[in-house]
């Protein structure tokens, strides 16, 4: 496992603030929403569609205390852009949006350096004010949104209206998410290195983490992974790789289902993940099943470690919350199931303790989960 702790060079102008939104492009955006309020806690933001003025496809927003999901499908019977994207990879992520400032020079380095624009800088206005976007193609059909709102005071984006609340949410449990804490893209084998360098350049990122299949293996299958994060570090995007094993790795799996490169899963953070997950299992939202055998191992561990866990780790193992720690603090972590029939999209809930890992000495427990789910799927 490698910390990188150079950052290189500063970026020229431009800056990364945060995650803006995560835009999916899915069969029945309607629905998707809902399932999202229902299961996972988020609340209706906003809406886009034949009332507003959108003739060609409708765009549900909800809400989560800072994380912001848009589930977007089409009207009209031959939206082939859309057609093809769904039929190929199935409901996905189209395009993450980063809040930035300084757009024209992220753009105008983005383009020395040969990034493909999809769509160069345009603006929206409304009573609120005036947005400023720019569209960059990433890896696989993925794009990023740049979003600069310095000059907006609306609720959401321009666009979109205000929508009721959902009388569902009110009676079911708080889940507690905080923020996006990463988001990971999966690649192709070989693939990594070449997107990696693509955010070193085009995007004027650095490389925060790292692991190869050395230290992420199991008896069956064995990844590559390198975070990509911008220079203040808020923004955080590991890519994934599979690496040669005797079966087929989830990476694999993901990346024969999808299509292709793909957004794999989305880390929300928490700072009571007991009570999230608690919350979130109240809600019928299901996890993946760690054997006990799991926090057997980790209790003799922490017996020998510095490493004191705050919480209960009877509740811990109750709700099947993994724990990866070093010297100076731990995080605990849990992941969904997949969010749709395909095997590719899933959520990570997060809870950090002074602990900026992503969870390596997790991995093996949480390939073995998945490769448990992958074997009953016929997928091994």
């Amino acid at each position: 496992m490698t910390t990188y702790t150079d950052k290189g060079k500063p970026p020229v102008g431009g800056k990364f603030l945060s995650f803006d939104h995560v835009r999916f492009w899915v069969g029945n955006a309607k629905q998707a929403a809902s399932f999202y309020c229902a299961r996972m806690g988020f609340e209706p933001l906003g809406y886009r569609g034949l009332e507003t003025g959108s003739r060609v496809t409708a765009a549900h927003a909800v809400k989560q205390n800072k994380i912001v999901f848009v589930f977007e499908s089409a009207y009209e019977p031959d939206n082939k852009e859309m057609g093809d994207h769904l039929s190929r990879h199935g409901d996905g992520v189209r395009d993450i949006a980063f809040n930035v400032e300084d757009i024209d020079t992220i753009v105008k380095v983005a383009k020395q350096k040969g990034a493909k624009i999809i769509r160069d800088i345009w603006e929206e206005t409304d009573e609120f004010g005036v947005v400023r976007f720019a569209t960059i193609q990433t890896y696989g059909d993925t794009h990023h949104t740049l979003v600069d709102k310095s000059k907006y005071k609306g609720f959401f984006l321009p666009g979109f209206v205000k929508t009721p609340e959902d009388v569902l949410t009110k009676q079911l449990p708080a889940t507690l998410l905080n923020f996006i804490d990463h988001i990971v893209g999966n690649q192709p084998d070989k693939e990594m290195e070449p997107v990696a360098k693509w955010y070193e350049e085009c995007l004027q990122f650095h490389r925060f983490w790292s692991v190869d299949d050395t230290q992420l293996h199991t008896q069956y299958s064995a990844l590559r992974s390198i975070v990509m994060t911008n220079w203040e570090e808020t923004v955080k995007m590991p890519i994934n790789e599979p690496a040669p094993g005797k079966k087929r790795s989830q990476i694999q799996e993901y990346v024969e289902y999808y299509g292709g490169a793909g957004v794999q899963h989305i880390a929300l953070n928490t700072s009571d993940i007991i009570e999230a997950i608690k919350n979130l299992r109240a809600r019928g939202v299901e996890f993946l099943n760690v054997p006990d055998s799991y926090y057997e191992m980790l209790k003799s561990r922490l017996r020998s470690s510095k490493v004191k866990i705050a919480e209960d780790l009877n509740i811990l193992q109750k709700l099947k919350i993994l724990i990866d720690y070093d010297e100076n603090g731990y995080l605990l972590q849990i992941f969904t199931k997949n969010m749709q029939d395909r095997p590719t999209l899933f959520i990570e809930v997060i809870q950090r303790h002074n602990h900026n890992g992503f969870g390596a000495g997790n991995f093996q427990a949480l390939f073995e989960a998945i490769e448990l789910e992958q074997a009953k799927r016929g997928n091994l």
